[in-house]
């Protein structure tokens, strides 16, 4: 079984993802029933950057988030700790440097805009990687954290988490590389805090004006703050 537990040791968890890389995409799509494709479009918009500006996307896995950051005609680089992922997203013609989230191998303020689309939740000490996020971000700068989060109506939300831990698995089995991980995945979702708690801990991060918004009934939930 090739999976992390909730305690996030940082090389079984890029083992895991390195495990499922090969099918990684698909696998999101499937689980996803397409919204994948509608997440990260609105991450994009969200984030606001342009020609011109220097963007990170960390967690970037097989890229396929950063070619549609990039597609705002800003320069945007993939980061991401999983060597495995990035291999596997070889063909996408954007730069790509392994990295930990928590020691980020850039210089202070070298970005104008930084976004973390379903990995925050993967960092072994995720408010030591959004100080680290803000660190490598110029004043003003602006952060977007795209992460799975609470449903917010009741009904809904006992549904939701009926389907992660028992059907999630069962769909994961049909189409990914290594579906014991989306155990993890549906273990570290429930997990996870709210979208409150979530901006109060971006916030204590150096954040300010943090506000959310969320997608797909609250199964989605964007964060965006800025640099002060």
């Amino acid at each position: 079984m090739n999976r992390a537990s909730l305690e996030k040791d940082p090389h079984e968890v890029a083992s895991m993802f390195d495990g499922v890389a090969r099918r990684y995409d698909l696998t999101n799509t499937v689980l996803s029933g397409g919204q994948d494709r509608f997440w990260r479009r609105v991450t994009r918009e969200t984030l606001g950057v342009g020609p011109g500006d220097r963007v990170l996307d960390l967690a970037a896995g097989t890229a396929v988030s950063t070619v549609e950051l990039a597609a705002s005609g800003a320069w945007c680089v993939a980061a991401d700790f999983s060597v495995g992922m990035l291999a596997a997203g070889a063909a996408r013609r954007v730069p790509k440097v392994a990295g930990d989230a928590t020691k980020l191998p850039f210089a202070d303020g070298v970005f104008d805009a930084v976004t973390i689309s379903f990995g925050l939740r993967n960092v072994v000490d995720h408010v030591a990687g959004l100080r680290e996020m803000a660190r490598v971000t110029r004043p003003g700068g602006r952060l977007v954290v795209c992460e799975f989060s609470t449903p917010t109506n009741g009904l809904f939300a006992t549904t939701y988490k009926e389907y992660l831990m028992k059907a999630l698995p069962r769909i994961a089995r049909a189409v990914s590389s290594n579906p014991d991980a989306y155990v993890y995945l549906a273990e570290s979702i429930r997990a996870w805090p709210d979208q409150a708690e979530l901006a109060r801990r971006i916030q204590a991060a150096g954040w300010k004006g943090v506000a959310w918004r969320n997608l797909t009934g609250g199964i989605v939930a964007l964060h965006a703050a800025t640099k002060p």
